[in-house]
């Protein structure tokens, strides 16, 4: 069965750090993703990376999120710098088996498998 473990997630001051991981079953996906949701809200994306190893950052983190892929492709990293409590949210490892546009990286109706997601809570 295919499987998605996030970890790394945690409570931090706004402006700290923290480093996301997620870890697939397979090396077959072509195309890894994180996304947030908070309570009331829709799901977004954060960043994703296709088979080119070329990450897509939301404009909303970019410059201060680092997305990351292990050479065995069954690891996905995000490092997560300069944080805003508005960023608190559960945080999700998505995955899919083919390529995407890059214009459509960061839209969650195209990803397939999702795991169960990780809290980060920024307080201010």
């Amino acid at each position: 069965r295919t499987q998605l473990v996030e970890s790394g997630g945690g409570s931090v001051q706004s402006g700290g750090s923290l480093r996301l991981s997620c870890a697939a079953s397979t090396n077959t996906f072509r195309t890894m993703a994180w996304f947030r949701q908070a309570p009331g809200e829709k799901r977004e994306g954060v960043a994703a990376i296709t088979q080119d190893n070329i990450p897509e950052y939301a404009d909303s983190v970019l410059g201060r999120f680092t997305l990351s892929r292990d050479f065995s492709r069954t690891t996905l990293n995000l490092e997560m710098d300069k944080l805003k409590p508005e960023e608190t949210a559960m945080y999700y490892c998505a995955a899919r088996d083919n390529s995407l546009p890059r214009s459509d990286l960061l839209d969650d109706w195209y990803y397939s498998y999702w795991g169960q997601g990780t809290q980060v809570t920024v307080s201010s």
